[in-house]
């Protein structure tokens, strides 16, 4: 079983889009633990993925949406969230915001 685990300190940034930074903490097959910096007025484009996502917004807001109005929401400092595995998502940040993700079973675009 491949695992990785690290401290933020220690994880490598990567910067997948304009305003955003990602940090892979730690997978097995399982799970994935992500940390993510992004930009007020950046966005993640509407996409889907089969792992499951759960997520804590630690600093900041942001706004999530999806293909169907109701499928809009805003998570805050403090909010937690869970995101169906195949459910097509998108988000933008209202406000620069830091927030973690776990991803099961893990991402293989996500290990660095």
């Amino acid at each position: 079983m491949k695992q990785k685990s690290i401290a933020t300190a220690h994880a490598i940034s990567v910067d997948t889009m304009p305003g955003l930074v990602r940090r892979t903490l730690g997978y097995n097959e399982h799970a994935m633990l992500c940390h993510f910096e992004i930009k007020k007025g950046a966005a993640i484009p509407l996409h889907s993925h089969d792992p499951v996502q759960i997520g804590m917004c630690l600093v900041g807001k942001l706004r999530f949406f999806g293909v169907n109005p109701g499928d809009e929401f805003e998570a805050s400092a403090g909010d937690g969230y869970v995101i169906a595995a195949n459910k097509p998502h998108g988000l933008s940040a209202i406000e620069d915001s830091t927030y973690v993700e776990v991803f099961c079973p893990a991402r293989d675009d996500y290990k660095d």
